[in-house]
């Protein structure tokens, strides 16, 4: 296939520990590698990103660094209501401060002519969009062809905690209209969008390359059972509060390891669980890798509805481990002690595993154009 000129816009990008941010590095890594011309525009870091430009032979152009800063929660009494409440109201009403980067992308943007072949647009957050929305026309057009790609839908999400307000509607309908295609990870998502746009919905995958992952010969040995949960908590959404009632009061020998930047969340269940439980915190994802193959299985917590999927099931995959899919309401622990026994029977196979391959998913996003 013949080279193409590709500018990718993100607000995360590497060395950021996020999905998001992964989307993008190894997209812009990838097509790099494959000998097209790579632009990518995103809040740079100097010395880090100078390096990164010579490793992989592409081009960091700056989006700039935020300025508006959320509200400071207070530590106590009245004052941490009203602050809390301010936040929550301010980020309802406005969306602050995550509007302010369709105003930087704007921006970056009006700076550059139509010389693309392919522009990619990164969310979280979809402001990243609207700015691209708002900075191309009939009369400044950056790239022939403009993919907005959604890690998790924005007016049809199920997991945020409280609604989006009806009119930033119109600002998702504004990006969806004059985009050529919008991607999802999953077919499941394309739902969450309004009917008039489905059709320009392509169902692309979260994609690494394989390859970088060092996978550690032989079986595994543990003394207990022990096993590991990586990835987002959320309260009432992805919220495994019965899985991890039903272990900490159990009985079972077992070392769970949790990886997660919710530590508040789950500090509790480490002090009920005598030991079993160890909290981590989040760390850098190869590190991570590393750690989870030293596990007997894994844990998926699961969403509350189908419309968004956690990307660390890729992960799963790639290290070869059995998955234990936990649901977040009506949990059964049939399934998880036949796992403690060494019985995977009823494991989450994830299916043809070769589609997140980095390689397949740059050529998915090429065959679009």
């Amino acid at each position: 296939m013949e080279a193409k000129k590709i500018l990718i816009v993100s607000r995360t990008f590497y060395p950021d520990n996020s999905p998001r941010s992964f989307r993008t590095t190894e997209l812009a890594k990838e097509f790099a590698a494959s000998g097209n011309e790579v632009t990518v525009i995103t809040p740079r870091k100097a010395g880090i990103h100078d390096e990164f430009e010579k490793q992989h032979k592409l081009l960091i152009k700056d989006l700039g660094k935020a300025s508006w800063k959320p509200i400071q929660i207070a530590q106590s009494g009245a004052q941490r209501f009203i602050t809390r409440a301010v936040t929550r109201l301010s980020n309802l009403l406005f969306l602050f401060p995550e509007i302010e980067m369709m105003f930087m992308v704007n921006k970056a943007l009006r700076n550059e002519i139509g010389q693309y072949d392919l522009m990619i647009t990164i969310a979280a957050p979809h402001t990243v969009h609207w700015g691209t929305a708002m900075a191309i026309s009939d009369r400044h057009k950056v790239a022939k062809k403009w993919i907005a790609d959604c890690g998790d839908p924005f007016m049809g999400g199920e997991n945020d905690t409280f609604k989006r307000m009806f009119y930033f509607k119109y600002f998702e309908k504004w990006f969806c209209r004059k985009a050529h295609a919008i991607t999802v990870p999953i077919s499941d998502a394309i739902t969450a969008y309004y009917p008039e746009f489905r059709e320009k919905i392509h169902v692309i995958p979260q994609g690494f390359r394989f390859e970088d992952v060092k996978l550690i010969e032989g079986t595994v040995s543990n003394e207990v059972p022990t096993f590991a949960y990586a990835g987002t908590l959320i309260p009432g959404i992805r919220d495994p509060h019965e899985f991890f009632d039903f272990i900490c009061k159990s009985d079972f020998e077992y070392r769970f390891f949790i990886y997660t930047k919710n530590v508040e969340q789950v500090k509790k269940y480490e002090a009920a669980s005598k030991g079993r439980i160890i909290v981590k915190g989040a760390m850098p994802r190869h590190d991570l890798l590393q750690e989870l193959q030293k596990m007997d299985f894994v844990v998926n917590f699961e969403n509350k509805g189908p419309k968004q999927s956690p990307s660390k099931l890729i992960d799963y995959a790639i290290i070869k481990k059995p998955i234990l899919s936990v649901k977040t309401f009506g949990f059964s622990s049939e399934a998880f002690t036949e796992f403690l026994q060494g019985n995977y029977r009823n494991q989450l196979i994830i299916p043809d595993s070769d589609q997140y391959r980095i390689q397949n998913v740059c050529r998915k996003f090429l065959n679009i154009i």
